[in-house]
């Protein structure tokens, strides 16, 4: 039986364990009985709001509910047989073709694996993070400056006095405060070390730059739409600014202001309203809707990363870059996350798009180990500011990237990417700049 039609027998089995008539779960739906009878005899797909609804109405996850949980099982068991260190350790690969009937004959070892899988995941995510702060955080690398610094001068100064010349009171006592002072300032750069690292340490690590503080106002937005800039526009800009507790530095509340101001552009220009159900119908192709709307490229693009997935819309992540091919703001998709200070995989959509100005670029990518579902990536390059007479073109490229359909993996093989070369296993990469800490056989290419 095809996953699809697991969901409205799902809903029935809730529905008549909780005692609940067709016709009251129904009325708590919003929906017709009528409508939900086709529903639980699988002859209505069902998505979005109205699954939601109903899963509030019987007081469970929607996950439970949701079309193709058992094929979400399958993949993540498949995902973690797929792991370079899974083979690495086995005597034998695992059965890939006995997938299916492992996860039906064993539900709760098939759970324990996804659940682990999904803890390494997690864990990776987390490694790239710190491995990116530990390359560019520049935090991190004053503090560390500071503690060298002040113990090269305590050692050059006890050299002096532990030297065979001799040196005469004044001096003595000169020398004694230099250390005292040094050792003073060690102790303090030690311990704003310390007090530092531990605040990085945490679930959510502390934003290390102006550009961190914004991504971060619009992470605790949720991603998708921001209701307030929605409903309001402009006139919400400063009170986001005012309210938003990420926001710790002049820089990072000018450029969330900024980016705030451009969304709120966007979304008067491009109503959710309207723009909605024309993304749905244009099966969410940004060529297609600039040239339905009339608006820029990249505007069609960020409206397309802020559409909400309770709507039935992909859940879409963004990332814009300046000419540099530093990334300016991010919005992640499923932990996949670019360096914000340069370093990234250079095969990304985003960065091709800068030697193609002007050019629409769709292509579909892949992550290595546990982030190996297809993306489909949309990426443009576009001026920033207007061009002039002996002024260099400023550009800007967005690029927006989702799970891809099945249609769209076999449309044609798909890119192998990566987040940075620190973080890549990939050994065969004809790009990589450093070895990646993931593999000792990593090596830059010649």
């Amino acid at each position: 039986m095809p996953a699809r039609q697991f969901t409205g027998s799902r809903i029935r089995e809730r529905r008549l364990m909780q005692g609940l008539r067709q016709s009251d779960l129904a009325r708590m739906a919003g929906i017709s009985p009528s409508y939900l009878n086709l529903i639980e005899h699988n002859r209505r797909r069902i998505a979005g709001r109205l699954l939601s609804d109903i899963a509030r109405a019987l007081d469970v996850d929607p996950q439970s509910l949701a079309e193709g949980a058992e094929a979400a099982k399958v993949e993540a068991l498949r995902r973690a047989a797929a792991r370079p260190e899974t083979g690495a350790v086995q005597a034998r690969p695992a059965e890939l073709d006995r997938v299916d009937e492992f996860a039906g004959r064993f539900p709760g070892w098939a759970d324990l694996v996804v659940t682990q899988e999904r803890r390494m995941t997690a864990l990776e995510d987390r490694l790239r993070g710190l491995s990116d702060r530990l390359a560019h955080d520049p935090q991190l690398a004053e503090a560390l400056h500071e503690v060298i610094s002040a113990v090269t001068s305590i050692r050059s100064t006890s050299a002096i006095l532990t030297g065979e010349e001799e040196i005469d009171a004044d001096w003595q006592r000169r020398f004694h405060q230099n250390i005292f002072d040094d050792a003073q300032r060690l102790a303090e750069s030690s311990k704003a070390l310390v007090s530092y690292l531990d605040a990085t340490s945490g679930e959510r690590a502390v934003p290390l730059s102006a550009t961190e503080e914004a991504d971060a106002l619009f992470a605790d937005a949720g991603g998708g739409p921001v209701p307030a800039l929605e409903r309001e526009g402009q006139a919400a800009v400063d009170r986001l600014v005012a309210e938003a507790e990420t926001l710790v530095s002049d820089g990072g509340r000018a450029l969330a202001r900024a980016r705030l101001l451009r969304y709120a552009e966007d979304a008067e220009a491009l109503p959710l309203a309207e723009f909605g159900p024309l993304a749905a119908a244009a099966r969410h192709d940004p060529v297609d809707l600039a040239r339905q709307t009339g608006a820029p490229l990249d505007r069609v693009m960020r409206r397309l990363a802020a559409l909400p997935p309770e709507d039935g819309h992909p859940v879409t992540g963004l990332a814009i870059c300046d000419s540099a091919g530093v990334v300016s703001a991010m919005q992640p998709l499923a932990g996949i996350d670019l360096p914000r200070a340069g370093g990234s995989c250079p095969f990304w959509p985003l960065f091709e798009a800068l030697g193609q100005p002007g050019r629409p670029i769709r292509a579909c990518v892949i992550l290595p180990g546990a982030h190996d579902t297809p993306l489909l990536a949309h990426a443009v390059a576009l001026p920033k500011i207007a061009p002039d007479y002996g002024t260099p073109l400023v550009q800007e490229a967005t690029m927006i990237f989702r799970a891809a359909t099945p249609a769209e993996r076999g449309a044609s093989p798909p890119r192998p990417v990566g987040v940075a070369c620190r973080i890549c296993p990939r050994t065969d990469c004809g790009a990589r700049r450093e070895p990646s800490i993931l593999s000792a056989t990593s090596a830059p290419a010649k």
